[in-house]
């Protein structure tokens, strides 16, 4: 099909115009197919307090952020499975987690934990994340002096 044959007897000017409006056509179909595609892709960030008051579908995959509460870690008889709660000063969300931890991950700490949550209001975590805090210091620079800690940096990046 030729060029001509698509816009019949049209002028140039009204092929290209026709031709421009099928191109915005095609990238805005482009556009819904791709949004349609990753609707189901995204995973939402929830904090306890948001998820007690509109809690996500149960069994979709979301993130749970917040703070490992104190006294409230503790791991099942096989060895691997983690049973901990996650709140953020308002509320409070138990947490099951089976797998190996992250290094940093300890009670008062602050956690995403990417999972789901069950009909009995336990969050299932598939993976954790652990972040540490703005003042994080590597093992091995902890009990050196500033001026120790400026020479080890300048000795590792000559």
């Amino acid at each position: 099909m030729s060029g001509s044959a698509l816009t019949g007897g049209l002028k140039p000017k009204h092929q290209r115009l026709v031709l421009a409006v099928l191109a915005l056509v095609a990238i805005i179909a482009a556009g819904i197919l791709a949004a349609w595609a990753l609707r189901n892709q995204a995973s939402y960030f929830y904090v306890p307090s948001e998820m007690q008051a509109n809690p996500p579908e149960f069994g979709r995959a979301v993130r749970l952020g917040g703070m490992v509460e104190a006294g409230s870690l503790s791991t099942a008889a096989d060895g691997v499975t983690w049973n901990f709660v996650v709140g953020d000063g308002e509320a409070r969300v138990p947490v099951v987690f089976t797998g190996i931890v992250p290094d940093l991950f300890v009670e008062g700490s602050g956690v995403v934990a990417e999972g789901s949550l069950r009909q009995d209001g336990t969050f299932v975590a598939d993976n954790l994340l652990a972040k540490h805090d703005e003042n994080y210091m590597p093992r091995e620079l902890e009990n050196m002096t500033p001026d120790q800690v400026r020479q080890t940096v300048a000795e590792t990046t000559e």
